[in-house]
């Protein structure tokens, strides 16, 4: 149980979401001991104050979620969410330089390398949006994050018309080496979804139903050990 929810980054995120739901969020989080929760960067210093001492880290966007910020504004955001307390920056690379082709591909990698010098030994996932990419756009995105010193290179914002596949997951876990890690973002739904993609390589799932596939786990181990 201790393993998986600490595969587990809770997602809130939706730009609907009240103060009052994002307050209920992190004490979800704390409450199954997730890895994270993944907040707006305007929560961050509420998020920070609520999982103080908890374990839980709080996490932010960076160029949310459309990726064409300018690497100033990058940082900048970067600099505000470490220095609030965020442990863990997601990051939207820049999509359309990195679709222009190989005229683009050095600036792609320099805004990504912005933004982990930024962070100051914060971990930094780079989100590809992978709905918008063919299979060489992901490959390079994954090269171009890995040559720029993140430490996660992850699926999807959640906010595209298509999320993680296991295909996609699969070439970019081979696409980086062993030292670059991979999330899964997008569709992560249900336990047995969490499991297979785990099996491939993944160690990191950004989710909205935390609580759903979480409490899953906890049916199948009782009824496994006759509890």
């Amino acid at each position: 149980m201790e393993s998986v929810a600490k595969m587990i980054d809770h997602s809130l995120l939706r730009p609907e979401l009240t103060l009052d739901e994002v307050r209920a969020g992190c004490e979800l989080a704390a409450r199954y001991d997730v890895a994270s929760v993944c907040v707006r960067p305007a929560d961050v210093t509420t998020a920070v104050a609520l999982l103080k001492g908890t374990g839980v880290l709080v996490g932010t966007v960076v160029g949310f979620p459309h990726g064409g910020a300018t690497t100033e504004a990058k940082v900048a955001e970067t600099r505000i969410a470490v220095a609030q307390g965020a442990a863990e920056i997601d990051m939207v690379l820049n999509i359309g330089w990195l679709r222009s082709g190989d005229d683009m591909q050095a600036g792609v990698e320099a805004d990504i390398r912005a933004v982990v010098e930024a962070a100051d030994g914060a971990t930094v996932k780079v989100i590809l949006e992978n709905a918008y990419l063919t299979d060489a756009e992901k490959i390079a995105g994954c090269e171009a994050a890995e040559r720029a010193g993140a430490h996660y290179v992850k699926t999807s914002t959640g906010f595209a018309p298509g999320g993680a596949t296991m295909e996609d997951l699969a070439l970019m876990r081979a696409a980086v080496s062993p030292h670059v890690k991979i999330k899964a973002a997008g569709g992560v739904r249900t336990l047995d979804i969490l499991l297979a993609m785990a099996a491939i390589g993944v160690t990191r799932f950004g989710a909205t139903a935390t609580a759903a596939i979480l409490d899953d786990l906890a049916r199948r181990s009782q009824a496994n050990t006759g509890g």
